[in-house]
């Protein structure tokens, strides 16, 4: 870089589109306040992240402006000659709010003339010749921000609204199935004492009751264990059983069937409860094992749904990390698997769910709950795309020192006239009212400031995937 000692001619200042309006004056007061400088092609004129101390307009030759991304790498945008496109510290009117260090690299492409303003100087000069303006500025920049913040907060509150309903569908399956079969138990319960009384007031040998409840262990063995039939074999075997315990004298015998072929209680195991337990006895005997059957199914039933329950705790808790520090060394499975619990309740029947998991994944260093939020919304996408049939894939690979999770659908696709667009924020394809825009530009932010990670998409109709790619080593996240 060479500085000129020479003073801007105001003229050559008015030939600048910036300030072609200024009057003499004022043009007067820019000359004195900045000073010229020379660069040659290949030499930055500001550098990005170097303390932003300049403002600066060109007035001849070739510049191009250059950012350093973490997720798209370095991203330069096309090189421009026109005299008066300017860079540098462009919001030091902001004061103390503004950036403090370049946002950007201003690099000369070609032997390059640049007026130069100190950031102080350009601030005061906003601020003294354009309130109006400054203030307009101010405003747009400092409510666009908070217009973000808001809409991001309504944002995770929808998503978490969503979860939240699908959850408590989801719970309230198990727990319906608990309570209905606790209220048959107790009824179950409440005959069976009332059956053993009746066989030992009907004079039933303590023998016979040990070999009647030894009956009774063996079938309620079974359960769970049974090999699979077709319901019409299974017709048949309820058909055949009633009507032996029908012959006999078992009171509601077809009622009592079903449960008996549960654990694959045939006629010829009747006729050894008859040979144990006797012909008298034998009537309320069997009756007695049905119910007793019927118990333990009930109670595998009330267990079963308790799993559930906890099983879907455990994976609400995963997926809030409440418990977790917020920055850890996870099993991104585990992650994966939670956040698709929670939408359990929210996926369509005509909907499958595929998972394909590379198990050899390390754990990754990461913002565990911030990532839930990435799945849950590039999922929630997913399925808005895919309405009420489709096929969710989630799919997990690493290449070298990267994690790749994938989240595909077989929707309608992104259109490619927009596919550059959907990570901006409040972009959205969707009608007014259902969507924010913002979905994808939390994710973005999550996976590319936090974890100085990548997301990209590709899409054809009929098939979209959402690529994002975490690095296994632990980053310096943004502030």
């Amino acid at each position: 870089m060479t500085e000129s000692d020479v003073r801007i001619d105001i003229d050559e200042l008015r030939k600048l589109f910036l300030f072609e309006r200024l009057e003499d004056v004022q043009l007067a007061k820019l000359a004195d306040s900045g000073r010229v400088c020379t660069f040659a092609a290949e030499e930055d004129i500001v550098r990005q992240g170097e303390p932003a101390e300049c403002f600066v307009v060109l007035i001849e030759g070739e510049i191009q402006m250059i950012s350093e991304t973490v997720s798209a790498g370095t991203v330069a945008m096309p090189r421009v000659s026109q005299p008066g496109v300017y860079g540098g510290a462009t919001s030091a009117y902001l004061g103390d709010r503004a950036p403090q260090t370049y946002q950007h690299t201003l690099r000369a492409t070609a032997p390059s003339r640049v007026f130069v303003l100190p950031a102080k100087k350009f601030a005061y000069i906003v601020a003294e010749w354009f309130p109006m303006a400054m203030h307009l500025l101010d405003g747009m920049l400092s409510g666009g921000r908070m217009q973000r913040e808001i809409i991001d907060r309504r944002q995770r509150l929808t998503a978490l609204g969503t979860i939240t309903a699908g959850l408590t569908h989801e719970l309230n399956n198990p727990a319906a199935a608990a309570v209905r079969a606790v209220g048959e138990l107790r009824q179950l319960i409440k005959n069976s004492r009332l059956q053993l009384a009746q066989l030992a007031e009907d004079g039933i040998p303590p023998e016979k009751l040990r070999a009647l409840i030894d009956a009774q262990e063996a079938c309620t063995s079974k359960l769970g264990k049974q090999p699979q039939r077709s319901p019409l074999e299974i017709s048949d075997a309820e058909d055949e059983l009633g009507e032996a315990l029908d012959e006999l004298g078992v009171e509601d015998a077809w009622d009592l069937a079903p449960a008996l072929v549960q654990v694959e209680f045939s006629t010829k195991d009747l006729e050894k409860i008859r040979a144990k337990v006797g012909e008298e006895h034998a009537p309320a005997a069997v009756r007695w094992l049905a119910e007793a059957v019927e118990i333990s199914q009930m109670l595998s039933e009330v267990g079963e749904a308790t799993e559930r329950i906890t099983t879907l705790i455990r994976s609400a808790k995963q997926y809030s990390q409440m418990d977790r520090a917020p920055f850890q060394q996870v099993d991104v499975h585990d992650l994966l698997d939670s956040t698709l619990a929670i939408f359990r309740g929210k996926i369509p029947p005509g909907i499958t769910v595929v998972t394909d998991y590379d198990r050899t994944l390390p754990d990754i260093p990461c913002y565990a709950g911030e990532l839930n939020q990435v799945w849950t919304n590039l999922i929630h996408n997913a399925l808005d795309a895919m309405g009420e049939e489709g096929t969710l894939t989630v799919r997990t690979a690493y290449d070298e020192d990267e994690a790749i999770v994938e989240i595909g659908d077989t929707g309608h696709g992104v259109p490619e006239a927009i596919l550059d667009r959907i990570f901006e924020p409040f972009f959205t394809t969707k009608s007014v009212g259902e969507g924010t825009g913002l979905g994808l530009d939390i994710s973005y932010r999550i996976v590319a400031g936090r974890h100085g990670g990548e997301i990209k998409v590709r899409s054809v109709p009929g098939e979209t995937w959402f690529e994002v790619r975490l690095p296994l080593r632990e980053p310096v996240p943004a502030a």
